[in-house]
């Protein structure tokens, strides 16, 4: 007799996901920020060439048209924000094609949240908050603990050069020797990445939250830039917290000009076009409302899932989901 009908969570697990959930409300209802809900379809995807875009055809009042699953709820979000919501946040089922793993699947809930007039110092404050509260006294205790790590320096300590300084060519020797592979050809981010997977990342959250900071600005993604006080080098104005060697959450000071964010739409899909990976429509929406005017003020995305596994000591989040991909 078939079994794959039958849940990946245990029902009890889910008694449990529900009661953190609520916490998560309880924590932004103290706070004064507000619960919304937008579309999971959109006319644009995520340009990002590290992810992967899901598509389909919808008969809207336009016609047949293309639309795309989003990746997050951000370009709707910061919608609102330039209609003058005020902070908000939202729990959004999200997906990613190609993302399946321990701590991936292709449908999940990002918990995102903006704040606009917060710096990204406050907005870090508030997400390590939020993970101590839902984390709960015994794993919160061991959350106790926080550092700020500054990329460059992770690497210099982890692998002994500068991420910023080394030439490109040692760099994919060092990324193929690490990883198995042949980065002959390969990018410097990707490089980069490969690397942060490894060596580093496994080793960050062990005594505490680990925020990692100052990432190049060839990585702001949505974010703004600023320079490093170091040596004037341009970084991303970004960061990631850790716990446990997992990253759970991804934050930036966010970019409010249309022209620089339209810049970067263009970017990446001439890059996507480089490495034969398919154009992803461009939200257009996002830029009128960009152009409209966006409070300035910081954002940060959580992976909910990834931190309902941490709290009850899961495996996978297959085991904090219903229902997970190869079961739905």
């Amino acid at each position: 007799m078939a079994t794959d009908w039958r849940p990946t969570a245990s029902i009890e697990t889910l008694r449990e996901r529900a009661r953190l959930l609520a916490e998560v409300r309880g924590f932004f209802a103290a706070r004064g920020v507000l619960e919304v809900e937008t579309p999971v379809l959109g006319h644009g995807g995520s340009t990002d060439v590290h992810l992967a875009s899901l598509s389909l055809e919808a008969t809207t009042p336009a016609g047949r048209e293309r639309l795309w699953l989003q990746t997050s709820p951000e370009f709707h979000m910061k919608r609102l924000l330039a209609a003058g919501s005020g902070p908000i946040f939202q729990l959004a089922r999200s997906f990613r094609d190609g993302e399946v793993g321990s701590r991936h699947n292709v449908e999940f809930t990002m918990l995102e949240w903006y704040r606009p007039g917060f710096s990204l110092d406050e907005l870090i404050e508030e997400t390590v908050a939020l993970v101590r509260q839902v984390l709960g006294p015994e794993l919160g205790g061991e959350a106790g603990s926080l550092r700020r790590r500054r990329y460059r320096e992770l690497f210099r300590e982890g692998l002994g050069f500068d991420p910023f300084g080394i030439e490109l060519d040692e760099l994919r020797r060092l990324a193929g020797e690490r990883g198995g592979l042949d980065m002959s050809d390969a990018a410097r981010d990707d490089c980069l990445d490969l690397l942060m997977s490894l060596a580093i990342e496994p080793t960050l959250g062990r005594d505490g939250i680990d925020v990692v900071v100052d990432y190049p600005a060839s990585q702001a993604a949505l974010a703004r830039r600023h320079r490093d006080p170091e040596d004037g080098e341009w970084v991303a104005s970004r960061f990631e917290v850790y716990l446990a060697g997992l990253e759970l959450a991804n934050g930036y000071d966010e970019l409010t000009d249309a022209d620089e964010q339209r810049s970067r739409f263009a970017e990446d899909n001439a890059t996507r076009r480089q490495l034969g990976l398919p154009e992803v429509d461009i939200d257009r929406r996002l830029l009128a409302a960009l152009e409209h005017g966006m409070p300035a003020g910081s954002g940060v995305a959580l992976g909910i899932d990834r931190l309902i596994q941490l709290a009850l000591g899961k495996a996978s989040v297959a085991e904090v989901m219903a229902f997970a991909t190869p079961n739905c």
